[in-house]
């Protein structure tokens, strides 16, 4: 039984690949007190030892999955890349290159000192700085390095072994140094500096909290009686009665029946109006009207919409400013979800509204239609997929990043890969000007990030399963010493690097370390240890820099030492 399985994965290697990623997802998931090793690494591990039998695979499958993957991380990233290098996020930009940069620089120095070929090289780059994407764009580098064909194949069978070595800390390491070391480096209390931002960004909040800012109205019903002053006016005349107090007429029974209305609709005596408003004002209004019980015309539905803002002039807006717009009246602000890993940033009075943030809101659909109207467009849940916008974006960005350019003999190129990226990242940003280009969900970007990667991890690690003995022999447990290396010298200079060169506010610091090395685990760990979200919001924009240019790391690296 066995011998017959054993047989048919090696004649039917795509069942391999299923069962690599089931038995990846599968470790990855299991906790280890707080750690895990993710799907990432558990199916790498799983491929390793499913590869020990000899299993052939071509090379296109890991190749299609990997550029689909590429595309989903710029289409994901996209609109807080742009934001980043275009607007206000420019100094947390900046600061995610630098942190890139001192990353790069770590691991060559590392590979220098202990003489390691590109192979090992590119897996220390992944494994230290947990950016499993650069294995992808490593390996295209070293096929077209100009070694020979074995040359190639031994590189490249190399690089899922530093991987392999370097992660572990890479991951821990990380998340370690900054909740733990950070603070230390900083001098600060992270609990207390993330309570004090919180105090200074709810500056201008009402008595009654950010809820009465926004949710500031309730709906009663009054009848209209002869000789009233609205009797006799149109919907629109007798809204205007108001003057500042903006009331609303939400609904309104004539005759004993409820009836469609436009602003031209003129009310008569005996009608009975829903109206909304602020509960000072309708307690007014119920001295000059006389309030009825009729709770079928007050029992409005309330909707949840979630809204993508794509409005120019709303961006970087403050809540506490949008909240007396006429176009807020109504409505609640539920949660806004920023960046490609949809991180929660807090709502507080001096929070700012980006483009391509999602913000849930609720209120009527009277309301939600006119705040959608004035931030974006209402992204509502969807199943589709636009395959035209992927297929086409992945194909032009391919072919761009196909281009060789030769400088003093080095062929320069992104590859397709490194196009795809790039098309994804423009195409991302699009989206938030023009949103009716069409949509990847959120569940499609997941499949073609998460399955995307880790079927490319499967048949790096199944090819490279039978010579990895070997290689972790010949890479030697000092390995290990340097990726500790390579990921605690950047991370160590990050946080000063941030408070003496950017200088960053103490409680969003943190949170910019950890974006620019794309460590989501550690955003997690310092919110937690903060008891708060503020750290998020210095994580964005990092992120999103950070995940691009550490991705291209891949090439670089294999460039420098070869």
């Amino acid at each position: 039984m066995w011998e017959w399985m054993l047989e048919m994965l090696r004649e039917h290697p795509e069942l391999a690949i299923f069962l690599t990623l089931a038995g990846g997802y599968w470790i990855g998931a299991k906790k280890f007190g707080s750690f895990s090793l993710g799907a990432v690494t558990g199916t790498l591990l799983v491929g390793i030892l499913i590869g020990q039998v000899g299993i052939d695979i071509s090379p296109q499958i890991k190749s299609i999955f990997f550029i689909m993957f590429l595309f989903a991380i710029g289409f994901g990233v996209g609109p807080e890349f742009v934001r980043g290098i275009a607007s206000n996020g420019l100094p947390q930009a900046l600061f995610a290159v630098v942190v890139c940069a001192l990353s790069l620089a770590c691991v060559y120095i590392a590979a220098v000192v202990a003489g390691y070929g590109p192979g090992l090289a590119a897996g220390l780059l992944a494994g230290s700085q947990t950016i499993s994407a650069s294995i992808g764009l490593a390996t295209d580098a070293i096929a077209r390095s100009g070694m020979s064909a074995e040359e190639i194949t031994q590189q490249t069978d190399l690089i899922p072994v530093a991987y392999a070595i370097s992660y572990i800390f890479g991951t821990v390491g990380t998340g370690w140094i900054l909740v733990f070391l950070g603070p230390k480096l900083l001098r600060i209390d992270l609990a207390a500096e993330c309570a004090r931002y919180k105090r200074e960004m709810s500056s201008g909040e009402p008595e009654s909290g950010m809820e009465s800012a926004w949710h500031q109205h309730e709906i009663r019903a009054y009848r209209i009686h002869e000789g009233g002053k609205v009797a006799g006016k149109t919907v629109h005349d007798a809204e205007a009665l108001a003057g500042n107090e903006r009331l609303f007429i939400e609904r309104l029974r004539s005759d004993g029946k409820l009836i469609e209305f436009d602003d031209t609709t003129v009310l008569k005596p005996g009608d009975v109006v829903a109206v909304s408003g602020r509960r000072e004002a309708l307690v007014h209004l119920s001295h000059a009207a006389d309030e009825v019980e009729d709770r079928e015309l007050i029992d409005i539905p309330v909707e949840a919409v979630e809204v993508l803002v794509t409005t120019k002039s709303v961006n970087g807006s403050k809540l506490i400013d949008l909240a007396s717009e006429p176009f807020a009246r109504g409505v609640y602000v539920n949660s806004i979800r920023r960046g490609s890993n949809a991180v929660n940033i807090p709502i507080l009075p001096q929070t700012q509204l980006h483009r391509g943030d999602i913000v849930r809101i609720s209120g009527t659909k009277v309301h939600t239609d006119r705040v959608v109207a004035a931030l974006g467009y209402a992204d509502r849940p969807a199943t589709v997929t636009n395959m035209v916008l992927v297929g086409l974006g992945i194909l032009l960005g391919g072919l761009i990043g196909s281009v060789v350019i030769p400088a003093e003999g080095i062929p320069i190129t992104l590859g397709t890969s490194g196009g795809a990226l790039i098309a994804g990242i423009l195409l991302g940003w699009y989206r938030t000007v023009n949103p009716k280009i069409g949509n990847v969900p959120q569940p499609t970007l997941w499949f073609m990030n998460s399955v995307g990667l880790n079927v490319f991890i499967a048949v790096v690690g199944i090819t490279a399963g039978p010579t990895f003995i070997a290689g972790l022999q010949q890479a030697g447990f000092a390995l290990f010493f340097w990726g500790m290396f390579a990921t605690a010298g950047p991370m160590i200079l990050a946080p000063l690097v941030g408070k003496y060169l950017f200088r960053f506010d103490p409680a969003i610091n943190l949170g910019c370390c950890g974006g620019a090395r794309t460590s989501t685990a550690a955003a997690a760990m310092l919110s937690e240890q903060a008891k708060s979200d503020i750290p998020m919001l210095g994580y964005t924009v990092p992120y999103a820099v950070g995940n691009t240019l550490l991705t291209l790391w891949g090439m670089v690296i294999v460039m420098l030492i070869n």
